[in-house]
């Protein structure tokens, strides 16, 4: 910091970091509601560098295969959706890295099939699991602490908790527990599911997530081109307001912009 300022070399050094890899874009996008076409234009105009995709759409030899459209660049988070348990969870991430999508995998345990809330117990489980042969595990959470400290102890290498129930687009209902994790735990924050605006992903970003994922928010918008390049601005300028440090909020009063003090005082006006 100078003079209370980032600087030009801070910002193009402000890297998203998980399992070793860095990261420019701080957006990471959700394909499941996608068709393939679309995927592709998302990306593009997103600006985004990791992409999540359940494993049963990257299935080798099909004629559609979802990794033939990401572009040069974009890694794949292959996901576990449909894992009910831990080991359910560790046979689709061995399925995944056998037709190529490396060691990357975000763990999705969900037992419940009306609310479709994570089940953290065996998310835990799977995080020990998939650390254990090698994978870099990105665990989807309901936001607690102490899932969540468990988790990093597990060898997570991010914590993915939800802001929301997943595709309900109602955007940061989970926001002072992401808040804690954002204080107590050492890793990235990624802040999945819930989304609905890019003033929700804004908000996150402001309060210190380190990445924001979004899928339904733009699969669902009338212009989903467009959506994506709002979210990727909203991603930056959250991440810019965390960096800048917002300033102070007064609870009880009000304060001039401009200082009162000696302004138009009587014995200066005589």
């Amino acid at each position: 910091m100078e003079n209370g300022r980032t600087n030009q070399k801070e910002l193009t050094q402000d890297w998203l970091e998980i399992g070793g890899r860095r990261f420019r874009s701080r957006f990471i996008l959700g394909s499941g509601k996608f068709s393939l076409d679309l995927t592709r234009a998302a990306l593009e105009n997103g600006g985004v560098e990791i992409v999540t995709l359940a494993v049963r759409r990257a299935n080798m030899g099909g004629e559609e295969n979802v990794l033939d459209y990401l572009p040069p660049g974009v890694t794949p988070l292959p996901n576990t959706s449909g894992a009910r348990n831990a080991e359910e969870a560790l046979r689709v991430a061995r399925l995944a890295r056998e037709i190529g999508c490396g060691d990357f995998i975000k763990i999705e345990v969900i037992r419940d099939s009306k609310y479709l809330l994570p089940d953290n117990y065996e998310t835990l489980r799977a995080t020990e699991l998939l650390a254990r042969e090698g994978f870099i595990p990105l665990p989807y959470m309901y936001p607690d602490l102490n899932a969540a400290r468990d988790m990093a102890q597990a060898g997570a290498a991010a914590i993915m908790p939800l802001g929301a129930p997943i595709g309900s687009n109602k955007g940061l209902l989970t926001k002072e527990f992401i808040r804690i994790l954002v204080e107590e735990i050492n890793l990235p924050i990624i802040v999945d599911a819930g989304i609905g605006r890019p003033s929700q992903a804004c908000e996150a970003m402001e309060l210190g997530a380190a990445a924001v994922m979004a899928n339904t928010a733009i699969a669902t918008a009338a212009k989903v081109a467009v959506m994506a390049r709002a979210f990727k601005l909203a991603v930056e300028a959250g991440r810019l307001g965390w960096l800048a440090g917002p300033g102070r909020v007064l609870e009880s009063r009000a304060e001039a912009s401009s200082p009162l003090t000696g302004f138009l005082r009587e014995d200066e006006t005589d």
